[in-house]
């Protein structure tokens, strides 16, 4: 099963391109040990090995602080998986039991700037980091994302305190030397975790006759997040999935049962995963300061291609849940370029910013071999810097002169460079060009 969307489906003439396929895990493993296989749970045994980026959300009950917990070894196992799939680990985050992973294919890593993690303790009063949130962000292509993963406090007549707990992770994340300080300052936001919502009202047998029937829609309006999106604020933007799946809480350990013991917690969704875009009014009032930071105004755009929970998993008294998307963005800059370089007169780069995009006088256009390592593994660059007499343009050009034409022949890209902001990195790259070295030198002479 492919996951890819059709590149036929993505518009060449409005430069506009998928950035990542982005697979999300979310998972309380309780006292248990995380498995040594995971293939399902990663997507390896339906995929088709085009995911770009994995995020996985842990959680464990060991209270262990300063030695190693069994998560650790969950990663081990992970890096030992990714490994043969190419993927590199960007950043972790643990704060006692919680853990945040983020890999990526090795050829994305030169394009993701800026990362830093963050965690803040709710746990106690904001003593114990048992609850909480930890958090990675970067910059890709120029477009913040944030991954924050949380676990909010249990029980059915907590709903009020976890958005109380919900809205003091976002107020004391933030971020340094960024525009985008906040966890809702990115573009675009992807929350999730063991929430610990509850479904209201409804008794366990109302409850579980639904799920036997698969008239899940008739709990949705009882779910305590669903009916929280309606008058909490904080909630605004934020988007989900059907809930297709059967509530992942709680379970016998070792089975697919719903709770028997003497407590009988009634079933519920509390493992989510849920995402927002940043509001055009937010991006506006960036762009009134001139910000480097354009965010939607570029048109991101993202697609959930699946929502699930993982029923064959049963070491804890939750299931996994996972979600694959689709970000589809366009640049910050354009580039347009001859496919074919072959003579010098070729080497002139025409190129587009979104309105109101503040570049900096220290932008440049990198030419680069296809398959270089990083923004400086360039074969030569020219400068894109930013006149205040242009400001208000949109279409600017470069020209690479004889001296800056590739001394080979082969496939290059160019890259330009925004450097106001130096974690932002590359905002715009050009399709493929082929130049013929033996053209060039003839034509100059």
């Amino acid at each position: 099963m492919s996951y890819r969307p059709n590149p036929q489906s993505v518009s060449v003439n409005s430069h506009s391109f998928v950035i990542s396929l982005v697979h999300i895990i979310t998972w309380n493993v309780g006292s248990a040990m995380p498995p040594d296989d995971i293939t399902s749970l990663l997507g390896l045994n339906v995929g088709d090995g085009n995911t770009d980026m994995y995020i996985i959300g842990m959680k464990s009950d060991h209270r262990c602080i300063l030695g190693n917990v069994p998560t650790d070894s969950f990663s081990e196992n992970v890096e030992n998986v990714f490994f043969f799939l190419l993927f590199t680990k960007v950043t972790s985050q643990r704060m006692q039991g919680m853990l945040l992973l983020v890999f990526a294919k090795y050829f994305h890593l030169p394009f993701l700037r800026g990362i830093q993690t963050q965690t803040t303790r709710t746990g106690l009063g904001g003593i114990w980091g048992n609850k909480g949130g930890v958090s990675a962000r970067m910059n890709v292509f120029g477009h913040s994302i944030c991954f924050l993963n949380c676990h909010l406090p249990a029980h059915m007549e907590n709903s009020d305190q976890r958005m109380e707990d919900f809205e003091s992770i976002l107020q004391q994340q933030q971020f340094e030397g960024q525009a985008a300080s906040g966890v809702l300052d990115h573009d675009v936001v992807f929350w999730f975790g063991d929430l610990n919502f509850r479904i209201e009202d409804l008794d366990m047998q109302v409850v579980k006759s639904a799920i036997d029937n698969n008239k899940l829609s008739t709990l949705w309006e009882k779910d305590q997040l669903n009916m929280a999106k309606g008058s909490e604020t904080v909630l605004e933007g934020f988007h989900e999935g059907p809930l297709k799946f059967s509530p992942t809480y709680k379970f016998d350990v070792g089975t697919d049962m719903y709770d028997t013991s003497g407590k009988k917690r009634k079933p519920a969704w509390t493992d989510r995963i849920l995402w927002r875009l940043r509001p055009m009014a937010q991006v506006s009032n960036s762009m009134s300061k001139r910000s480097s930071l354009s965010g939607l105004t570029s048109g991101t755009r993202v697609s959930q291609h699946f929502y699930r929970s993982h029923m064959e998993y049963t070491i804890s008294d939750h299931k996994p849940v996972s979600s694959v998307f689709t970000l589809v963005d366009m640049p910050l800059v354009t580039l347009f370029v001859e496919d074919e370089w072959t003579e010098i007169s070729d080497g002139v780069v025409k190129f587009k910013v979104v309105p109101n995009f503040a570049r900096s006088s220290w932008d440049w256009i990198g030419l680069y071999k296809v398959g270089f390592k990083h923004h400086k593994d360039y074969v030569s660059y020219v400068w894109a810097k930013q006149e205040e007499s242009d400001f208000l343009r949109q279409e600017h050009q470069v020209i690479f002169t004889e001296e800056e034409l590739p001394k080979d022949s082969g496939d290059f890209i160019l890259g330009y460079y925004n450097f106001s902001i130096i974690s932002y990195g590359f905002i715009g790259l050009s399709p493929s060009i082929k130049t013929a070295k033996a053209k060039i030198e003839n034509n100059a002479k």
